[in-house]
């Protein structure tokens, strides 16, 4: 697991409802994750999830390849679909703080 620096910045967000349950059907593409996919597999959403720079690069790199796969959601208005659209903007909004 990559040890954060002093000056690395965690940014806290919720992930919860149908955009969690789509991201952690596809935990299994984040294969050198060092521990992210355990961590989005526990997660209830309940409480912001803690992401570092590098967790985001995973997410957004992850979803990113999803989302163009017809395999995944052959039918772009499938509300799996669209929960996962909108959960890569809000990450890469988020992902811009840094």
């Amino acid at each position: 697991m990559i040890k954060p620096g002093k000056h690395d910045i965690k940014l806290n967000i919720l992930i919860s409802g149908k955009e969690l349950e789509e991201l952690q059907r596809h935990t299994h593409c984040m294969a050198e994750a060092f521990g992210l996919d355990r961590r989005i597999e526990n997660y209830k959403g309940k409480r912001p999830l803690g992401l570092y720079s590098w967790d985001f690069d995973c997410l957004l790199d992850v979803i990113e390849d999803v989302l163009k796969d017809p395999r995944e959601y052959p039918d772009r208005s499938d509300p799996g679909y669209i929960a996962l659209c909108n959960l890569f903007e809000r990450l890469k909004e988020e992902y811009q703080k840094f």
